[in-house]
């Protein structure tokens, strides 16, 4: 590439546009609170006890409640089990290392705890992308490992730390599922009023004529997320009459709205956004039995003869291109897959590693705080949102720093500490879904708290080593994110785009065939090639490697994968 177009390609991947953008978030205040409590039932006992110090690994287990926010019961219980035994792994692995290493004596003991904070780092954020969990994830994992692994831990701790950090995870697993038995189905109308909010942003584009590329790949990644959340596929020929369920008949409407009305667009596609947006009102609230106050998805059109073969977009994108390109690139698909995971969970661990080793060689205080820095910025999709958490760390750092300097001024009692850190627990979950940045304001003095739990020092030597670790943390990791440049992500957007071609290939002849028995599956691989086809592309362009994808050819791949499920929807 030359010169010139690296510097573009570094320009738009570093541009923090969005940095500052809001999220909407629904239930987030039943999840602050549920996430609060996780971290209070075993804290403040041990506090009242004298032994609040002891109490910082019993809320580093409950960090468990962070995960599997929307997630439905069955797998929430599945996915809650494996994340905390991983927290309390990582708390029992560091206390021990803590007391074998003893690195608060520096020498060869803290650079190991640094090799082992960047290796813990590196794996966290392999096994949370691999997993798709998404929030503050691999972040809260090294932090809870970079906590107990910079303590006073002596060989005779190790057990009872362990077990602290076992207790509030297990603390936390059943305040995540208590929920089961007074609103079993939250989450699918969670995941069904998100759907019906983002369709109704999708009518309202379309009928103010703005560009809706974007907000049709919102939607329907929307209504698919909706569909897995109740377990079921989108509707085809195959079913008769058995869409039974307010949840279900919402999200089926949400998909023949997304995909074409058999009847054609109406006179006002705006008409129906507010119905649309009152009916998500509804799912959100804690109502037990919902009014029917939509019409029900719209009936198939008349029976006809089905219309003919929609065209292969010419050149790169046709058939004989896409069988050839898919025949080279399928049998490396699940090295690809790994691949794209590997290489920023290799960023992760050089800049941890990076950050941490430098803080020990300048004789930072508190040094793993570069690490958690580094780590946070680096917990990010591709270039352009690492440089977004980088500019929501830095600010958020500064209005954090503020909040701990004035806590600690207060020299509160150690029972005050423990409410306090509760207190911005409960900030923290109520806000950082919404913007990483806000839950950073409240994450730097949570974090500080529990440090002067664990090892109590001057409020300005605290707050002088956060600055200091998250300054250093960050740019640290800018420099790592910019340095380990790669083409997976310009590989996978390349595959996505093969994979979407294949899928329109096998649901065309499905439908040319009137294969009914596999139009459920065929069309939902579809949907999911459509939005991974946008989402690997978003990725992409987001790294200094750009993936090499005539725009036209993806926008007439999406064009005929919507046309496609438009005639699955016509179908009789």
């Amino acid at each position: 590439m030359p010169a010139a177009g690296r510097w573009r390609a570094a320009g738009r991947a570093l541009s923090p546009r969005g940095a500052l953008a809001l999220q909407s978030v629904d239930g987030a205040l039943s999840f602050a609170v549920r996430a609060a409590v996780a971290m209070a039932v075993p804290a403040v006992p041990m506090a009242l006890a004298g032994r609040a110090d002891q109490a910082v690994y019993a809320m580093l287990g409950s960090f468990t409640t962070t995960f599997g926010r929307n997630l439905p019961y069955a797998r929430r219980a599945r996915v809650l089990a494996v994340v905390a035994v991983a927290m309390t792994a990582c708390v029992g692995l560091g206390a021990a290392l803590a007391a074998w290493a003893h690195p608060r004596d520096g020498g060869a003991g803290a650079a190991l705890v640094v090799g082992a904070t960047a290796v813990v780092a590196g794996a966290a954020k392999f096994a949370c992308d691999a997993a798709r969990l998404r929030g503050l994830g691999a972040v809260l994992l090294l932090f809870s490992f970079a906590v107990a692994a910079n303590g006073d831990s002596t060989p005779s701790d190790v057990l009872p730390q362990t077990a602290l950090a076992a207790t509030g995870a297990a603390v936390a697993w059943l305040l995540a599922m208590a929920g089961r038995f007074t609103h079993p189905d939250r989450p699918q109308r969670l995941a069904v009023a998100a759907a019906l909010r983002e369709l109704a942003d999708l009518r309202e584009a379309t009928g103010a004529g703005r560009g809706s590329g974007l907000v049709r790949h919102r939607a329907t990644a929307a209504v698919l997320q909706a569909y897995r959340t109740l377990g079921r596929p989108p509707p085809s020929a195959a079913d008769r009459g058995d869409r039974d369920g307010t949840c279900l008949r919402l999200t089926d409407l949400c998909w023949s709205l997304l995909i074409g009305s058999p009847g054609g667009p109406p006179d006002d596609p705006a008409a129906l956004a507010e119905p649309l947006r009152r009916h998500a009102r509804l799912l959100v609230s804690r109502r037990r039995r919902l009014p029917d106050v939509l019409p029900e998805p719209a009936a198939p059109a008349p029976a006809g003869p089905v219309p003919g073969r929609l065209p292969v977009p010419p050149g790169p994108g046709s058939r004989e291109a896409a069988e050839l390109r898919a025949a080279e690139l399928v049998t490396g698909r699940h090295h690809s897959r790994a691949a794209v995971l590997f290489v920023p969970a290799l960023r992760m661990t050089l800049g941890t590693g990076l950050a941490g080793g430098t803080a020990l060689l300048l004789g930072l205080g508190h040094g793993y705080w570069a690490a958690i820095s580094a780590a946070a910025v680096l917990h990010s999709i591709n270039v352009r949102t690492a440089a977004q958490r980088a500019v929501q760390r830095t600010l958020g750092t500064v209005a954090g720093l503020l909040i701990a300097f004035g806590v600690l001024a207060a020299d509160p009692g150690q029972v005050a500490l423990v409410l306090v850190i509760v207190l911005l627990e409960f900030l923290l979950e109520y806000v950082v879904a919404r913007n990483y940045g806000l839950g950073v304001v409240f994450l730097t003095p949570l974090a500080l708290l529990l440090s002067d739990l664990a090892a109590p020092a001057s409020a300005g030597t605290l707050v002088a080593d956060r600055a200091l670790g998250s300054v250093l943390g960050v740019g640290i990791a800018l420099g790592c994110a910019l340095l380990v440049v790669h083409d997976r992500a310009a590989v996978r957007a390349e595959r996505a785009l093969v994979a979407c071609a294949a899928a329109s290939d096998r649901a065309e002849r499905a439908l040319d065939e009137r294969a009914v028995g596999s139009f459920p599956a065929v069309q939902a691989d579809l949907a999911a090639a459509v939005v991974e086809l946008r989402e690997a592309d978003d990725a992409a362009a987001g790294e200094l490697w750009q993936a090499e994808i005539d725009p036209t050819e993806l926008a007439a791949a999406e064009r005929r994968a919507f046309l496609l499920l438009e005639r699955f929807l016509r179908w009789r």
